[in-house]
């Protein structure tokens, strides 16, 4: 079938003084030049890295245009939407997945008044296979590929696995794995760790989580090593800040002007928590999951211990809680999570879900302390993301967040004093499930409350004065999943002070440009931006032709290239 070689020419309009602010690879353009065009053809032969090239502007070539304000500090009275790109946007490889694909979806979100991109950054495919060498050419291309499209780009620093063993059959606990059988399919989202990580690991498989059950996890390293030299000379905080200040100095002419902002990874899913869930992926049984405690490592018991003995308990150091259930048992029938009677609000309850969330909390002002130092005077937002568990929040013990590292009940509040720290040192906060409602969860279990969830975690940082960034959990947005967002923002930016808010949309893929989708995508954008939305200007064709011809011809590169 063939494709149309419709061409675009985005345009970036800029002051002389602007320009002294782009990047070395545009320096070859006198400073007097005041307007650009950035043109790709989509069956062009010429090759280029990013998809595209920049080049002055001449007679006729300009289909439409993007008006990109090249100022860090522009202000809008809506709140910009982000689209996070797929996972595997660079492969392990290093290199971007489909190119000419790619180029065009960003100018189709361009044309929807999208303000950028999110784009995870994996240790898994910068630092692969020796520890302080990094590959950045792939995410370097991407951004430039954002910029030629007049997108923002927030980079997400991601230090834990994506994905899953296949061979493994509860899906999520697993032992080591050979990472070479990992290439291949472009559609196989699975992103290990490091590869030499993964020696250590085998050499210490303590340096991985593990569960009263014994099953390793090794989706993020145990934060009971977090400062102990056990990567090769390096403790794992080492080794993240290493990456950050490498991802700094390589994107240092970016930040602050096309990369606005930078999110930490801190665990498993890049969240604050613990790997206390069987499953990455929304299921049914998500919906009632207690999870299970991770503290079973060496590392982590040996933190247990400690502290038992300084509070004259040794008998208490000896592991997790008895009588916890199963991962699916109904917490009423468990002797630790009931909500009458249960030891979670006895004395060892208290001393046990204390440490097991002061070592979270540890482990999240160490990440916090490195990065505010790192990025300090890039002028980039930096932020952490904090895990939407509700499915148990209208019980008295809130089970599956205190498995997580939450110690989070129906009398104590525990997300505020992650809130504080990340105050502290500047951090925004990411959080999802802004589409998520009470009366549809409800039908699938009773005793969940993403916006009772939610609320709580927004007053939150409204008491803590930290900017917000949304996020969906299900990709399957309809209208009223995107009214839900709009409702659940308003809950948090609404006010006589407006708060900064902006939401991540996760994320793209062939789904979202099928027309009923890309129709509903494109007027939540409009309604968020509140008549102020940073959009395409056209020049020869409509605003609305142009978006549904891109999403048309983006949404059939995908089918083609997903049997290619």
């Amino acid at each position: 079938m063939a494709i149309s070689s419709q061409s675009f020419s985005p345009s970036f309009i800029s002051t002389p003084n602007d320009l002294t602010r782009l990047p070395s690879t545009f320096t070859h353009f006198r400073k007097t030049q005041t307007r650009f065009a950035v043109s790709s053809r989509l069956n062009s032969s010429k090759s280029s890295d990013a998809g595209g090239s920049i080049s002055p502007e001449n007679g006729g070539e300009v289909p439409y245009e993007l008006h990109h304000d090249l100022s860090p500090q522009r202000r809008r009275l809506g709140s910009p939407v982000f689209v996070t790109l797929p996972v595997k946007s660079v492969g392990l490889e290093g290199k971007i997945w489909r190119p000419k694909a790619m180029m065009l979806s960003l100018k189709a979100l361009a044309a929807a008044g999208v303000e950028g991109v999110v784009v995870e950054i994996w240790w898994g495919v910068v630092e692969r296979n020796q520890p302080r060498v990094y590959d950045w050419r792939g995410y370097r291309e991407l951004v430039m590929m954002a910029c030629m499209c007049g997108l923002k780009v927030r980079a997400v620093l991601a230090f834990h696995q994506h994905g899953t063993d296949g061979d493994d059959p509860n899906g999520y606990f697993f032992s080591c794995h050979k990472p070479q059988t990992l290439e291949g399919c472009p559609f196989l989202c699975r992103i290990p760790l490091p590869l030499w990580v993964l020696d250590e690991i085998q050499k210490d498989p303590d340096l991985a989580f593990s569960d009263r059950f014994g099953r390793r996890n090794i989706e993020y390293i145990s934060l009971g090593c977090d400062i102990l030299p056990v990567l090769r000379g390096r403790s794992p905080i080492q080794a993240y800040a290493d990456f950050m200040r490498d991802f700094r100095d390589t994107f240092r002419p970016y930040l602050g002007f096309i990369i606005t902002g930078v999110q930490i990874g801190m665990g498993p899913g890049g969240e604050l928590r613990y790997p206390s869930l069987s499953s990455q992926k929304l299921n049914m049984a998500w919906s009632r999951e207690l999870g299970e405690f991770q503290c079973y490592d060496k590392y982590m018991l040996a933190s247990l211990n400690a502290s038992a003995r300084n509070m004259g308990k040794r008998e208490w150091g000896n592991g997790g809680p008895f009588g916890t259930g199963s991962l699916t048992k109904n917490p009423e029938r468990s002797e630790f999570f009931r909500n009458e009677g249960g030891s979670w609000n006895m004395p060892y309850g208290k001393f046990f879900l204390e440490w097991y969330s002061d070592m979270l909390l540890l482990h999240g002002e160490r990440i916090c302390r490195e990065a505010e130092t790192i990025f300090r005077g890039t002028e980039v937002h930096i932020s952490a993301k904090l895990a939407a568990i509700h499915w148990h929040y209208v019980t008295q013990s809130h089970p599956s967040e205190l498995t997580a590292g939450y110690y989070n009940t129906f009398n104590r509040d525990g997300y505020l004093p992650i809130l504080r720290i990340f105050s502290k040192y500047g951090f925004s906060m990411c959080c999802s499930c802004f589409e998520m409602q009470d009366v549809v969860m409800n039908k699938i279990n009773p005793d969940c409350s993403p916006e009772g969830f939610l609320r709580q975690l927004l007053l939150a940082a409204r008491l803590c004065d930290i900017s917000l960034e949304g996020q969906n959990f299900s990709t399957d947005l309809d209208d009223d999943g995107f009214t839900q967002v709009l409702k659940m923002s308003k809950f948090y930016s609404d006010g006589i002070e407006r708060r900064p808010f902006s939401f991540n949309f996760v994320r793209m893929d062939k789904n979202m440009f099928e027309p009923r989708n890309w129709d509903r995508f494109t007027r939540f954008v409009r309604r968020m931006s509140a008549g102020n939305m940073f959009r395409a200007r056209l020049n020869s064709v409509g605003n609305l032709q142009l978006k549904t011809t891109v999403a048309a011809e983006v949404g059939l590169l995908y089918q083609l290239y997903q049997y290619s």
